[in-house]
């Protein structure tokens, strides 16, 4: 078959075309002398036909690949943050660890505590924290471990009675169980009755709890859980357990109890707020740009809080620990109780107070003991503390490292 293509057909311009039409003035278009500028503007990139670009039946044109990365770019990318879920996991723990801390691990210390306030006989006010870790030694090596976790239950016992009592109270009053950012006088009146009412329904279970705490080991039954709640249902009503005619009634020791409850939420809610406002305008908020700030940050978020917790506590503690010895001398008195020896640590003494009342009780407390007995046991009070300060600290250093190297 004969082509009909001329010989000089470039396939862009037709040079030798002698057409009347064309002639007149008008020279055949070349692209041959074109700058590639003015190529790029006629080149397009033809559709997927099936013959065109050496291509085969249904294939198709590969489809866009981004370029490989430039070498060393990799190493310039941020690092993933810990996950929520870590995060998550991280503030459990820590809040955890110091719950644990306050309930179980202090436990022993609060024990001593109370034992060595309620002992109008020591002649050792163990105002030291060496002192103390020893009889508390001696204690645990006459009467074994449990003598120090003693009515660990009934604490917790009263807790939950506290925390039931104030939200019923909460919503079958109008007494407001929490206070906002815009509080008026009018609320916070209203929130602090709604905590001394409280105290008021927890108080017999409170003065049960402190009972189980302070008893001595050796001559004390194994007790159940429910002890508690069924010796403070009796003190109400006026059964159970034979008490002595010295015993104060309920209504005399609603004064010590509401007044040291109060006063303890008050001090522990103020020093906590200034202490987180303090800590946080100390190191403000920061956006995290690699995974160690990050770490940094979320442990920033926690640690303030359980610090201001912590500081609240420890200054609550200090500054009413003489109305709190006061208000458990009053509440063990009558009750037949017998507590360990504080002096040694190896006997047993009964407790035979005769006060009349608050006033009575300070009176006698200054001018037999002295000032400093109102401080009886201090010493286990910085044991406790120093041993929370430690667990939080180590705590903080472990979730530290778990983060940085997840």
């Amino acid at each position: 078959m004969t082509s009909r293509r001329p010989d000089n057909f470039d396939g862009l311009g037709y040079r030798g075309r002698e057409d009347p039409a064309f002639s007149g003035g008008y020279s055949g278009r070349s692209f041959n002398n074109s700058s590639s500028v003015d190529l790029q503007n006629w080149v397009t990139t033809p559709p997927d036909i099936p013959g065109s670009r050496n291509l085969h039946f249904d294939d198709r044109t590969p489809p866009f690949e981004a370029a490989p990365a430039a070498p060393g770019t990799q190493d310039t990318l941020p690092t993933a943050p810990p996950s929520e879920q870590l995060n998550r996991f991280a503030g459990f723990g820590i809040g955890l660890a110091s719950l644990f801390t306050e309930n179980v691990l202090a436990h022993p210390c609060i024990v001593f505590r109370r034992q060595c306030q309620v002992n109008y006989h020591a002649r050792c006010y163990h105002l030291s924290p060496l002192t103390a870790l020893s009889v508390m030694y001696n204690v645990t090596k006459s009467q074994g471990p449990k003598a120090l976790w003693k009515g660990m239950g009934s604490t917790f016992v009263v807790q939950g009675v506290t925390l039931g009592t104030e939200g019923i109270i909460s919503e079958c009053t109008p007494l407001p169980r929490e206070l906002s950012h815009k509080w008026n006088p009018k609320q916070v009146i209203g929130h602090l009755v709604l905590k001394g009412l409280t105290y008021v329904v927890a108080m017999p279970f409170y003065s049960a709890s402190l009972i189980e705490t302070v008893q001595s080991e050796i001559i004390r039954d194994n007790p159940g859980i429910l002890d508690c709640v069924k010796e403070g249902v009796g003190r109400v009503m006026g059964m159970g357990i034979p008490h002595s005619k010295r015993l104060l009634p309920l209504w005399g020791l609603m004064l010590p109890t509401v007044l040291h409850g109060v006063l303890h939420y008050v001090v522990s809610s103020t020093v906590q707020k200034l202490v987180l406002f303090l800590l946080r305008r100390r190191s403000p908020a920061k956006q995290p740009v690699d995974g160690s700030e990050t770490v940094q940050t979320m442990l920033d978020a926690y640690f303030p809080e359980l610090m201001a917790s912590f500081v609240a506590s420890l200054c609550a503690d200090v500054l009413l620990y003489p109305l709190e010895t006061v208000m458990h001398r009053l509440h063990i008195q009558g009750t037949r109780t017998i507590i360990d020896n504080t002096d040694l640590g190896f006997e047993v003494l009964p407790i035979n107070t005769q006060y009349e009342g608050i006033r009575d009780c300070v009176n006698v407390i200054r001018r037999e003991e002295g000032a400093l007995g109102f401080y009886k046991g201090f010493g286990s009070i910085v044991v406790q503390y120093s041993l929370h300060a430690a667990v939080l600290q180590i705590t903080k250093v472990i979730y530290s490292t778990l983060l940085q190297n997840a």
